[in-house]
């Protein structure tokens, strides 16, 4: 098969396309900087006539939409680019699938569920009405309700996906970057951060998301949800707790409050359609994820308390070393 991903230099992207690229798919790749792969090209979403001059040049099976903007606070201090991304990208995207007619995988996010108290499965949002709790968690929403439009107006072929607090190597740091990747780099390098008591997650190792979101070429339902997750379910105390225990600090520069207000307090996740459908199985515990990605931390930065430069994450990984984390 002939694949997009847009978004395809991510946290996420890379391991998707090697995954497969691996199962010997012609794996194509957008995003916004320029790049040595030899079969990528450069292209903004938010940009109609830049993502259509990829679809005139070469046609695609499946396009695997990654590209957007990710996260609450960079969506309060950049909203203008988080809903001209994942709104109006999602939507150029959507009019090229019209004409061109590729099968999607879009991806939306665990936040679309707000703030809802019980199990989140995929049919939530069937029956309730769920608010979403920050802008991002909006984005994501309306992109999702797009694709289901276009589907039941235009005859589009779309698989949705809702990433649950997706982590791992290769995630390089700033301060809108996950919980996970926050307190990994923040306690390798002695800085203040905080703990929110009253929040639990399920983290999900990038390499066991990467997997079964590479199934999904291999039993494409259209119209189907999936939610792609971990199956352990922990307080993010736990996470601190064990970086510091990992790298033998204390928790002197750490602060801890209750909750963190307009974000979602609990997800506890079913992933039994993706097991079903997509052989969803996650493998990688946090505990060993969470070292993984603390030793992939202390090699890329050596130790350095300085911030770190601005990177793709294709730069921070050989390809042996993106070989070994998907083997």
């Amino acid at each position: 098969m002939r694949i997009l991903v847009t978004g395809g230099l991510g946290a996420v992207g890379p391991f998707v396309v090697n995954e497969l690229r691996g199962r010997g798919h012609d794996v194509w790749v957008t995003d916004l900087c320029h790049h040595y792969d030899p079969q990528y090209v450069r292209a903004d979403v938010s940009e109609h006539r830049q993502l259509a001059r990829v679809m005139e040049r070469l046609s695609f099976d499946y396009v695997y939409h990654l590209a957007a903007e990710f996260g609450r606070w960079n969506g309060e201090d950049y909203y203008e680019t988080l809903w001209r991304t994942n709104v109006i990208g999602t939507k150029n995207l959507l009019r090229l699938q019209e004409k061109h007619r590729f099968r999607m995988v879009f991806f939306s996010s665990s936040e679309v569920y707000g703030d809802w108290p019980g199990v989140m499965r995929e049919d939530v949002m069937d029956s309730h009405a769920i608010r979403q709790l920050n802008d991002y968690a909006m984005t994501k929403w309306v992109g999702e309700m797009q694709v289901m439009n276009s589907g039941a107006q235009f005859g589009t072929e779309t698989v949705r996906v809702r990433l649950f607090n997706i982590y791992g190597p290769g995630e390089p740091y700033s301060n809108y970057r996950s919980v996970n990747c926050l307190f990994c780099y923040r306690a390798l390098h002695d800085l203040p951060y905080t703990v929110y008591l009253d929040h639990h997650r399920s983290s999900t190792y990038v390499t066991d998301a990467a997997a079964t979101l590479a199934n999904i070429v291999d039993n494409f339902i259209p119209g189907e949800v999936y939610n792609v997750g971990s199956t352990e379910y922990h307080d993010i105390k736990s996470i601190s707790d064990f970086i510091l225990r990992y790298l033998g600090k204390d928790d002197s520069r750490v602060t801890y409050r209750d909750a963190e207000p307009f974000t979602t307090r609990d997800k506890r996740i079913d992933v039994s359609k993706a097991m079903r459908d997509l052989g969803h199985s996650p493998r990688v515990l946090l505990s060993e994820g969470l070292a993984r990605t603390l030793e992939w931390m202390k090699k890329y930065y050596a130790g350095s308390a300085a911030e770190p430069r601005v990177v793709s994450i294709a730069e921070t990984l050989e390809p042996a070393e993106m070989a070994d984390l998907l083997a």
